[in-house]
């Protein structure tokens, strides 16, 4: 298999790094997180120009009709740059709608970066189950009316559009009777409370309290989101892997500094052989992770269910291995300054933690990848 990026690909994520090493320094990005928004308006204009919110969505809708590859590349650039806009959000609930078909126009909106998305999957007692479901969406007068609660929908406050899973047949936690739908910020009876989270990044509690909509807000097939709920997962989590990828190589190439640079007993530390070591094993994690992260990238859109499930679920499981163990060398190793808000390796940390937990975490992936059976070419 060829993991070498093609030229479009590495141009992509050149202007893209280029982009956040000008304009989206560490001092710059935490004047936007401490601002009362939290994002920066400026920022998503500069993605936007760039071509990043067009590439997912398909050429038939504006866009570039970029692979789960194509998005590794800028996704390993946000994870570097730790980017708090709502990119990764808008980038998922995207997926939604072209796994759905239809919504043409919220898809142009999209690549056009007029319409930011988030996905509201997640509820109270459903943790990493996105088949617990209690919001119901009963069918009434040509269309919907929603009612139930979701918690911790990444940059909910920021959307314009939510991706809602409700019931519409069936009980709790059965994979059947799932429906998606897309509902406005600002259809009346929708709550929103958005909050900062530990990683500077926005996330928001929704509640549906007798919120309609038309049946064409429907995403997908009426009570079988089920399977499209899972590919979109399956898709988001890989980029997340990327994203992590990112974010532990920008760390590891700051804690590399600091060992060259602090001295002890006057020479750098970096010439202790103990932590030399610590590095080396830091590199391996890392290199290892690069690896599961790209094949889950390859298989992320693969039509077979169970190969593309294996692949993302390894990757998830590896990367966050390799995650914890990198974010917390790296903090070790740059002493008490590591765990300071003055420092971009503490930042990275907290991300990489949040990265852990989203869309499952190791022990979930591990759990989901044993569950489907071990096939012969698995990792």
């Amino acid at each position: 298999m060829d993991f070498n990026f093609s030229d479009e690909q590495r141009q992509f994520g050149d202007a893209l790094r280029r982009w956040a090493q000008n304009e989206y320094g560490f001092e710059v990005r935490q004047h936007i997180v401490a601002s009362p928004s939290g994002v920066s308006d400026a920022a998503w204009a500069s993605l936007v120009e760039l071509g990043m919110t067009a590439l997912p969505v398909p050429e038939q809708q504006g866009g570039f009709s970029g692979s789960a590859v194509d998005m590794f590349v800028v996704m390993q650039e946000m994870g570097r740059a730790l980017v708090v806009e709502p990119y990764f959000s808008t980038v998922l609930g995207a997926r939604f709608l072209v796994l759905g078909g239809g919504h043409e126009d919220a898809l142009a909106r999209v690549a056009g970066g007029e319409l930011k998305l988030a996905c509201a999957l997640g509820e109270r007692q459903s943790r990493y189950d996105m088949r617990d479901i209690l919001t119901m969406a009963q069918a009434d007068d040509g269309g919907y009316v929603l009612n139930g609660s979701k918690s911790v929908v990444i940059h909910g406050a920021e959307a314009g559009a939510l991706i809602v899973s409700a019931r519409t047949s069936s009980s709790q936690r059965r994979a059947e009777g799932i429906s998606l739908f897309l509902v406005p910020a600002d259809a009346p009876g929708l709550g929103i409370v958005g909050y900062r989270t530990i990683d500077g990044q926005r996330a928001a509690n929704v509640t549906l309290n007798d919120v309609r909509v038309p049946a064409a807000s429907l995403v997908g097939a009426q009570h079988k989101a089920w399977e499209l709920i899972d590919a979109a997962l399956d898709y988001g989590a890989a980029l997340l892997c990327a994203e992590g990828l990112g974010a532990m190589q920008a760390i590891f190439d700051a804690t590399l500094e600091y060992l060259k640079t602090r001295t002890q007993f006057g020479v750098p530390i970096g010439k202790f052989q103990a932590l030399q070591h610590r590095m080396a094993d830091m590199y391996i994690h890392l290199e290892q992770a690069r690896s599961m992260a790209l094949l889950a990238a390859v298989r992320a859109e693969s039509a077979n269910a169970q190969e593309r499930r294996h692949a993302v679920s390894a990757a998830k499981y590896r990367v966050g291995q390799a995650m914890k163990f990198v974010g917390q060398q790296a903090v070790q190793l740059h002493g008490g300054m590591g765990v300071t808000n003055e420092l971009p390796a503490a930042h990275h940390f907290k991300r990489l933690s949040m990265i852990e937990l989203t869309l499952g975490d190791s022990d979930h992936h591990l759990q989901r990848f044993i569950a489907q059976g071990v096939q012969a070419e698995a990792v």
